[in-house]
């Protein structure tokens, strides 16, 4: 290896904040994909003539590929080396990207998003986990994971605004094309400024059977979670999946303690702190993905505003998520213990996401969306960001990739479930209304108020059940996480069972 991939242990790269920026504009692309892709949905649909019971797989087979892909993603980056899985990663993006672009069919465009998911998953892990191997000094540690918690915060939003924008004024190929330079200018400055700490991989074997049941399992149970909200929870298949999962988790998890060279060591998830963030960061993610399908739904459906107009009535949230992050996190992270910044952190989005419980037809956007985006925001970011840095604080090299990978599978899994669930809550809640009301509606006009009114009713009442799941989040923060703060010196995690085991973590709070 030359002496540019590599640098000494112990020694601080002098290109770390170079390479952030790089790392930052990656981690933006596959956060803007999230969600820029489902307003250029219809447009899609139409022009390539897939139906409406196929359209969901231009989510789905993004959702499946890179939630099933993560953790062997991760573990590559172990084994490879996180830059050049990094660069890879990049790459791949950009021509699964130029492929969807270009797509002319159905099954070019499921083939290329699921590509999308794979590279998505080799290219994730590896980016955190450069950064908790570049980024050791606790004060510069706060400054690079609040940037990199706000993009993972707010990258979603902005992709709304980028992807109205695209699709209104461009084309929708272009939601796929722009991701090209992105993907380009990050990997050419991550190719010449990112040197990787010397002695960081674990070259061990890997672990085959480990890699299957863990694809396996995850992908059934995304899967099982998207098409419950399409089939319903009832549904054979459905039901299937989930069992199916079960049993191919359990088996990974049993496959796990006994190898010797394990996918994901037990270590690095049974750590209290670190099993507390995974946990509190997967609810929280249940009820952030619901609440964006809620919103861009009653923006565009309820209140009639364009693709562009609703992305910039997300800019609220946005600016709260950076403030929380960059601002908040970011100061108060060498100070306070993180169960204090996530715990009070979600509690402030759940009083946030409480407000838009009053949500009506004709509910003002200053007066209720504003200040509850606002308080969202402020609440998710300060949680983020000491969320990200405590899931790979302390954790040995070896294990940086994989510890990442469980971040964002944490992440990936909750978008699946939020969306899933709070849809369901939401469109049984609709049904429920309209029964009632219908029947007093004599005119169409009438008739058309009524289901507006029960899909506002809908969104109401799933968004009560995310003001639930927020504040259980905040107390899983509160209980499971009893790291101290930096001053105080490294604690040792809990779950540690001998000297090499042991995970040094500060008390800060995907």
């Amino acid at each position: 290896m030359s002496e540019t991939a590599l640098k000494a242990p112990g020694v601080p790269d002098a290109n770390r904040w170079k390479a952030l920026a790089f790392i930052a504009i990656a981690q933006l692309m596959v956060v803007l994909d999230a969600t820029i892709v489902n307003i250029a949905m219809p447009s899609a649909q139409q022009d390539l003539g897939i139906s409406d019971g196929n359209r969901q797989w231009i989510v789905t087979a993004y959702a499946l590929a890179f939630g099933g892909l993560l953790l062997f993603g991760g573990r590559i980056a172990d084994l490879w080396g996180r830059k050049r899985a990094f660069v890879t990663g990049l790459a791949g993006f950009a021509a699964a990207s130029a492929l969807g672009g270009a797509a002319t069919n159905e099954a070019m465009m499921f083939g290329a998003r699921a590509l999308q998911g794979a590279f998505g998953a080799l290219l994730a892990p590896a980016a955190l986990s450069l950064l908790a191997v570049m980024f050791t000094d606790a004060k510069e540690r706060a400054k690079a994971f609040g940037i990199y918690g706000a993009i993972a915060g707010g990258g979603g939003a902005v992709g709304l605004i980028l992807g109205g924008f695209l699709t209104e004024y461009l084309d929708w190929r272009w939601t796929f094309f722009v991701n090209i330079p992105f993907a380009i200018v990050a990997a050419a400055g991550a190719y010449f400024v990112i040197r990787e700490p010397e002695g960081g991989r674990n070259r061990s074997s890997l672990d085959i059977p480990g890699v299957i049941l863990s694809t396996l399992g995850l992908v059934s149970l995304v899967y099982g979670f998207t098409r419950a909200e399409s089939e319903g929870w009832s549904d054979s298949l459905t039901v299937a999946m989930f069992v199916a999962s079960g049993v191919l988790l359990l088996a990974f998890v049993i496959v796990e303690a006994k190898v010797k060279a394990p996918l994901l060591p037990l270590r690095v998830i049974t750590e209290r702190n670190r099993g507390g963030v995974y946990l509190s960061l997967g609810l929280a993610i249940i009820a952030m993905f619901g609440l964006f399908l809620f919103l861009t739904y009653y923006l565009q459906v309820v209140k009639g505003y364009s693709p562009v107009k609703t992305g910039f009535a997300f800019l609220p949230m946005i600016a709260g998520m950076i403030t929380g992050s960059t601002q908040i996190g970011t100061r108060l992270m060498t100070r306070v213990a993180p169960r204090l910044l996530m715990g009070p952190g979600f509690l402030v989005a759940a009083l946030g996401m409480l407000l838009l419980t009053r949500l009506e037809i004709g509910s003002s956007y200053a007066a209720v969306l504003l200040p509850a985006m606002l308080l969202l925001g402020l609440g998710m970011g300060t949680a983020f960001m000491p969320a990200m840095s405590l899931a790979t604080y302390g954790i040995e090299p070896r294990d940086a990739g994989v510890a990442s990978a469980m971040v964002n599978t944490s992440q990936q899994v909750g978008g699946a479930i939020g969306t899933a669930l709070l849809n369901t809550i939401a469109a049984s809640a609709t049904t429920s209304y309209i029964k009632d009301h219908i029947a007093g509606a004599a005119s169409r006009p009438q008739q058309q108020l009524v289901q507006l009114e029960g899909m506002v009713h809908g969104y109401t009442s799933a968004i009560w059940f995310a003001v639930g799941i927020l504040v259980a989040a905040a107390a899983i923060a509160l209980t499971l996480i009893t790291a101290g703060k930096p001053e105080l010196g490294p604690a040792t995690g809990e779950g540690a069972t001998d000297a090499e085991d042991a995970v040094q973590i500060p008390v800060v709070a995907h």
